[in-house]
């Protein structure tokens, strides 16, 4: 069985839904980057058959399914072998008794309405025939993403000057543990009681070895403890986490080596589902990453962080570290799960290069690059600083004593410190900032939070947004917005700065202009991020009136059903018209010299994929045409392969030929049922949250 380990670590661009993501690997990936060179130009011009994929809903790839994919090859090919699986019941049902003795022990994944189970893969038939039998799904391994913060994001801004850090907000980290004792996580001036011995840790529970006080023989959770809440004693303040005074719960998922599977973590999310209110979790922090196997819709993993969401929990996960190719190249469609889902908050890392100024800021070349596998969303939503992040080193942890030269000392004891690279630092950045978003907002949502932190964010000129999302995280900013909505005061002008993106990737949809509107109903609970209409059918409308050219209305109808009108006519031409004519058109900035966007447009029976944004400057993208430059074709000639700009830069080809069983894909069949997703999202029999309140 795999196992999950610890991983150390032009703007204007839209994401066509045509494509095909290739497969993740936690510890090597696996692609090909010359297998496809001698085809490239020919398949970039007759791609077809590709599928379509709509924010917010599901895509053809989403596919119904009771064994995934890894276990029917199992069955097959090693029916005397034995697999962790997933197991997800119709509601009601109780797993079959005669199935029962192959339980973990008594570990439900109520979130889910499922079980773990170790069983031979020889009677996975068996368990597939049961009617009570949902979906069964292989336990794949994840791993966390391991490659002068305060200063270049804001924070101590937002510590020292408007006085936020965290307290009050409990932050549940799902890791590798925590150090059993640092000075850095003492609790300082504070009067709470804390249970293991005056650090700020308010409750541990390990789900790889069952004990009862906190320890981290990896290392990899308390660094990122640390990002997050680390008050910096031992360096008289220095290194302080963004919100020092947030509480720690601490989950462990991952062992000595950074191994664990996807059950440890949805255990984990599950226990938070149960007993998150009792500690009053607003934020999660996953620093961890597996690989896509299947969408978003139908994936165990990213549907327990959507029952998380919906409870108004803020989950925050790292992005994944392989945004280089093996050549050096920057390398697209490689974020990991759950950071492929929609109502995540998917973090991408940067690079301070040791100053405190963010003029020299600077992507990691490591980090991983939308669009996401199977369901083709943009991805990152952000990205904030994760090379070379000194935080908390665990005494005598594998990372401790594996990387001797990345420890430091403190101003008071040794080895304290240890520098690690990665979207796995870069994650607790943001999660920190939400702590101290919630404090100063506490009403603030999961969707008004990203909103929030993707407005805010500073976007950069030289990258594009599925590397860099909205832009390099603003904690300041972010929090003066979330404060001024808390406050609501009349007449007050909304804080704004220059740097800002003003901009939202609602979807696949890169939006500018207009002021967000807290109480519109794109932010509530139960509304997926980059959906046009609620779960009610109501029209989704996120963004506020502004007399002279900054209104915002989504998924608005006219007698053709399907119009979305951004922004009021002007003389600037930032208007947006969607289904102007056929239904299907987008006209963004029709009068404006280089911000026009046509998608969909009349072709003449020629190349109908193409989307041109920006039609006169260097940042255009082409999707789907014959040019010579930024070409990308998905899935052609029956593989599974990428190749994303035939000839710039940016070529990529990902999974063309190598066939290795872990990058078995569902086939696009049109007589396969799509999968049916209102069971997948169905919640649980109980509340749990409500029975938490109750007891």
């Amino acid at each position: 069985m795999k196992t999950l380990t610890l991983c150390p670590a032009r703007r204007k661009a839209v994401w066509g839904p045509k494509s095909f993501i290739a497969s993740i690997v936690l510890l090597a990936a696996t692609f090909a980057p010359n297998a496809m060179a001698a085809t490239r130009h020919g398949a970039s011009r007759h791609a077809t058959a590709v599928p379509v994929a709509q924010s917010g809903a599901p895509g053809r790839d989403v596919r119904n399914y009771k064994i995934d994919g890894e276990l029917t090859r199992r069955q097959s090919e090693s029916p005397n072998g034995k697999t962790r699986v997933i197991v997800t019941l119709v509601p009601g049902a109780q797993l079959p008794a005669e199935f029962k003795r192959f339980a973990r022990g008594d570990r439900k994944l109520d979130l889910i309405n499922g079980q773990e189970l170790e069983l031979p893969n020889g009677i996975l038939k068996q368990l597939e025939a049961r009617p009570e039998i949902f979906r069964v799904h292989y336990d794949r391994p994840v791993a966390a993403h391991n490659f002068r913060t305060g200063v270049t994001i804001g924070a101590d801004i937002v510590r020292n000057s408007l006085g936020y850090t965290g307290t009050g907000v409990g932050i549940a980290i799902i890791d590798s543990g925590i150090a059993s004792w640092h000075d850095d996580l003492t609790k300082g001036n504070s009067s709470k009681v804390y249970p293991y011995g005056n650090q700020r840790v308010s409750k541990f529970v390990d789900f790889v070895s069952n004990r009862t006080l906190p320890y981290d023989d990896n290392g990899h959770g308390t660094h990122v403890a640390g990002i997050i809440a680390g008050n910096g004693y031992d360096s008289n303040g220095q290194k302080a986490g963004v919100a020092p005074n947030a509480a720690l719960v601490v989950l462990k998922v991952l062992d000595a080596n950074g191994a664990g599977t996807i059950g440890n973590v949805i255990a984990a999310m599950n226990w938070i589902a149960q007993n998150g209110a009792a500690y009053n979790i607003r934020v999660v922090n996953l620093s961890i990453g597996a690989k896509i196997n299947e969408s978003y819709w139908t994936d165990p993993l990213t549907l327990a962080a959507k029952q998380l969401a919906d409870k108004g929990i803020v989950v925050v996960t790292a992005a994944g570290n392989y945004g280089k190719a093996a050549d050096g190249r920057q390398q697209y469609g490689s974020i990991t799960s759950p950071g492929n889902a929609p109502w995540v908050l998917t973090v991408g890392a940067s690079s301070t290069q040791g100053t405190t100024t963010r003029t020299d800021d600077v992507m990691a070349d490591y980090s991983s690059a939308g669009p996401t596998k199977y369901d083709y969303t943009a991805k990152p939503d952000l990205v904030a600083p994760g090379t070379g992040t000194v935080s908390l080193a665990a005494a005598g942890s594998t990372l401790v004593v594996t990387r001797p030269t990345a420890v430091s000392n403190g101003a008071f004891a040794q080895n304290v410190y240890l520098s690690l690279s990665g979207t796995s630092m870069a994650a607790p950045v943001v999660s920190g900032t939400v702590a101290a978003m919630l404090q100063a907002n506490p009403n603030l949502t999961p969707n008004l939070v990203k909103a929030i932190l993707q407005y805010t964010a500073q976007p950069y000129p030289n990258y594009k947004p599925l590397q860099q999302g909205a832009g390099f995280l603003n904690a300041a900013g972010a929090v003066r917005l979330a404060r001024f909505y808390a406050l609501n005061l009349p007449g007050v002008a909304m804080p704004t700065q220059r740097a800002w993106s003003k901009s939202v990737i609602w979807g696949n949809r890169l939006i500018k202009g207009g002021y967000l509107n807290p109480k519109a109903n794109a932010y509530a609970t139960n509304v997926v991020w980059g959906t046009a209409k609620t779960v009610t059918g109501a029209n989704v409308v996120w963004g506020t009136l502004k007399a002279d050219t900054d209104n915002v209305v989504w998924g608005t109808r006219d007698a053709s059903g399907d119009n979305v009108v951004w922004g009021t006519l002007n003389a600037i031409g930032d208007n947006v018209v969607w289904g102007t004519t056929d239904g299907d058109n987008v006209v963004w900035g029709t009068s404006a010299v280089d911000d026009n966007v046509v998608w969909g447009t009349d072709c003449g029976g020629g190349d109908c994929a193409n989307v041109v944004w920006g039609t006169a400057d260097a940042d255009n993208v082409v999707w789907g045409t014959a040019a010579a430059g930024d070409n990308i074709v998905w899935g052609t000639n029956g593989e599974d392969n990428v190749v994303w700009g035939t000839s710039g830069e940016d070529n990529i080809v990902w999974g063309s030929s190598d066939g290795a069983p872990s990058d078995v894909i569902y086939p696009d069949s049109a007589t396969e049922p799509v999968a049916n997703i209102e069971q997948e999202l169905s919640a649980p029999a109980a509340d749990l949250f409500d029975l938490v309140e109750v007891n």
